[in-house]
């Protein structure tokens, strides 16, 4: 599936799987974008494609980059590391977070219900993003210092950055 062909109507995971898969292997399309801020900078990302059913974005990590705890709303989602290595994590309560690492190659697909952070794991890694529907919100959670966890809208513009007091115990 590439964005030439996308359908008139909002993508599942296995379909956005597809599509990041195909951009991914068309370095034509996103090469362009690639860039690393320096110190202290916000990782950077480029837009590549939106519509009325997805978005595609490019994203630049390093291995400070770390989104924090969050999820994409009502949208379901995929990634695609075409270099590098980034660090997806999911939370448990009551026990150690599940973390993979997704490696050059290696794409992962989720619904609206997944909950993760993700972080650089290498000293730069690029990968390619989709999302349906396109976002336009994505919670956020933090835990205050008594415990409780909560939820944050946020807009899909605002930067998702690690809080010191989001450490989800």
């Amino acid at each position: 599936m590439s964005w030439e062909s996308l359908p008139d109507r909002f993508l599942d995971p296995r379909e956005l799987r597809s599509l990041v898969d195909d951009i991914a292997d068309r370095p034509e399309l996103w090469s362009h974008q690639v860039a690393f801020g320096a110190n202290g900078e916000a990782r950077h990302y480029a837009s590549l494609y939106r519509d009325s059913y997805v978005d595609v974005w490019l994203i630049c990590w390093r291995p400070e980059d770390d989104t924090g705890w969050h999820d994409h709303d009502v949208s379901s989602g995929a990634l695609r590391v075409v270099d590098g290595t980034l660090k997806e994590s999911n939370p448990r309560i009551g026990g150690e977070h599940r973390e993979t690492l997704v490696r050059t190659g290696d794409t992962l697909s989720f619904g609206p219900e997944h909950i993760h952070r993700v972080n650089g794991h290498a000293e730069t890694s690029v990968s390619i993003h989709a999302y349906s529907p396109p976002l336009w919100r994505l919670g956020q959670y933090t835990i205050s210092d008594d415990g409780v966890m909560r939820r944050s809208s946020v807009s899909y513009a605002d930067e998702l950055r690690q809080e010191p007091q989001e450490a989800l115990v």
